[in-house]
């Protein structure tokens, strides 16, 4: 059933801007997901109060983990940008709203850069759906990034020391990491899709978050494509 805000989400029947022409070609080709985390997809997780409606709308986390098990049939490159805090970064003195919210909940808490006791289970751990897929040997997980950008991590050297050149992004949180990676892997000269839902946004009196992502994902990435047409793809039949 189509609602007012599926229908606000819809893509534009007419759309003004011209496609790029991009064709995926998978052997320069890497999926690239932002904190598949318990504490962004899981009701566990301690934001799910302004994450979870846009999250169970989308089926972001039953779409994340078709893209998991379609890239890692098709043999891609899998990179994982995650989000973590240690008890250093409490030493910070200032930060915007998200980094203020962020940190007053202990969002994506670890007890340290090389302990991994309590991390088990914790929000700043994977979803225990995907960890099959994640925690293979074969992805690769970045270091952390610390707001919402991969500047501060070493994803574009992962990427390129594999001769990647297109990225598939999907991942949390629409209008922050996800548009924040976007942003930095265009400017990095990448080729981007990004899957639209396998995402999600706040929703919050400041505006709903996954809506203005879409909008700037339609700007500026190379396509925005469903889950089922990323799968399609990396079948090689787009």
């Amino acid at each position: 059933m189509t609602t007012a805000r599926t229908s606000l989400y819809a893509e534009p029947s007419t759309p003004a801007l011209p496609a790029s022409g991009l064709q995926l070609e998978l052997p320069r080709t890497a999926l690239v997901v932002t904190d598949p985390q318990i504490d962004f997809l899981s009701p566990e997780g301690v934001t799910w109060e302004i994450f979870g409606a846009s999250v169970t709308d989308n089926d972001t986390v039953t779409h994340i983990g078709k893209l998991l098990q379609a890239a890692k049939t098709a043999g891609i490159t899998v990179v994982i940008s995650p989000h973590y805090y240690y008890p250093s970064d409490d030493a910070w003195q200032f930060g915007g709203p998200l980094e203020q919210y962020m940190h007053s909940v202990g969002m994506f808490r670890r007890r340290g850069p090389l302990l991994l006791d309590g991390f088990a289970g914790s929000g700043a751990d994977f979803l225990p759906a995907y960890q099959e897929h994640i925690l293979d040997g074969r992805t690769v997980i970045a270091s952390p990034h610390k707001i919402v950008g991969p500047e501060s991590n070493d994803l574009a050297l992962q990427l390129r020391k594999r001769g990647i050149s297109q990225v598939l992004l999907a991942g949390m949180a629409a209008n922050l990491c996800v548009e924040g990676h976007l942003r930095e892997l265009v400017e990095q000269g990448f080729e981007v899709v990004v899957v639209r839902d396998a995402t999600a946004g706040p929703r919050l009196p400041e505006g709903d978050g996954y809506l203005s992502a879409l909008i700037n994902f339609r700007f500026l990435a190379s396509a925005t494509w469903t889950t089922a047409e990323a799968v399609t793809a990396l079948r090689g039949h787009r």
